[in-house]
Parts: structure tokens; sequence; C-alpha cells
């Protein structure tokens, strides 16, 4: 499909838009992906919260430029896909990890989280750690462990007191035997 500059400047200002909200990106090669694959792989990214972008490399170069984010642009060759994601880099990372998996598609060719360029290997490091969820899970688990000690251990001298102030009382008691 031909565009004219103005569409082409539409899409760039779009995708630096984009580009600026994403504190992640991941470029993929979704070469070998049909439609439908391409179409489940966003189904799947959107779930995650995740935005799943094809775009001209030309165009994806200006808007990366316009954006000023650096480090992608000798990654943008020959069929490109951009994953914008979040707040929550490994989400979007397990998603392509698991989607890659079932499909052997798409290639992750390099990522930028927060600035910082990540490789693939990294990429995949990256979606085999825990969720945000199950982290703060285990930070909570962590945090509570000894807590649930403490109320224990200060219940167990508690219950010896009452045991105690039972036997001082059953000991002073008329007609006890002294």
């Amino acid at each position: 499909m031909i565009r004219t500059k103005a569409q082409k400047q539409a899409v760039v200002t779009a995708l630096v838009g984009r580009l600026r909200r994403a504190p992640t990106v991941y470029v993929t090669d979704f070469t070998g992906l049909n439609v439908a694959r391409i179409t489940e792989l966003r189904r799947r990214l959107r779930a995650a919260g995740v935005e799943y972008v094809v775009v001209k490399n030309t165009l994806a170069l200006r808007a990366l430029g316009e954006a000023q984010v650096a480090g992608l642009e000798p990654h943008l060759g020959g069929p490109t896909g951009l994953v914008l994601a979040g707040a929550d880099p490994a989400a979007a990372a397990k998603v392509l990890a698991d989607f890659a998996r079932e499909h052997e598609k798409p290639t992750i060719k390099a990522g930028l989280v927060e600035g910082r360029m990540i490789t693939p290997a990294q990429v995949k490091q990256l979606a085999a750690l825990p969720s945000r969820p199950e982290l703060l899970a285990q930070v909570g688990g962590a945090l509570q462990a000894p807590l649930a000690g403490f109320v224990g251990a200060l219940h167990g001298l508690l219950y010896m007191m009452v045991g105690a102030l039972e036997a001082l009382q059953t000991q002073r008691a008329p007609g006890a035997a002294s």
C-alpha cells in the first residue's frame, strides 16, 4: 500500500508516542508467522498489557530518533515487530518466550529495558523469572515467617504465665492443703 508523506508522518508520530510511554521495547523478527499466528501473538500480548507493532524499518528508525530511544537501530533489518511493554518487562518476555517455544517464532533480536540494551539470552532469562505478583508473595511470605514465629513465642510465654497464675490461685485457694 502506497502511503503519502502525511500518512507516514502520522504513523511515525503515533509510534513516537507509544515509544515514549513504553519503558521496555523488544525487537522481534516475525519471519515465518502467518496472519493468524501474528493475531494470536498480539492477542496474548494484549492480555498481558503489551502492544505489538509491525512497522516499516525506515519509519521505525525515524520514530526511534524522534523519541530519543537509542540502541535498537542496528537490529531493525528484515521483517520487524516491536513489542512495547509497560512497567513489567518480564510479562512481555514470558509471552514472547512461550509463543516462541510453541511455534519456534518470532525470533527476539534485542531488547531495551529502562534504557539498557539486553540480548536475546537476557530476554529469555527475564522470561524465566517469577512474575511480579509471585515475587511480591515471596517477599510477603519471607517477612511474615519471622513475625509468625515471634507471635508464637509470645503466645507460648502468655500460656506459661496463665498456667503459673492458675497454679498460684489453686495453691492460695481456701481449703487447699498447705
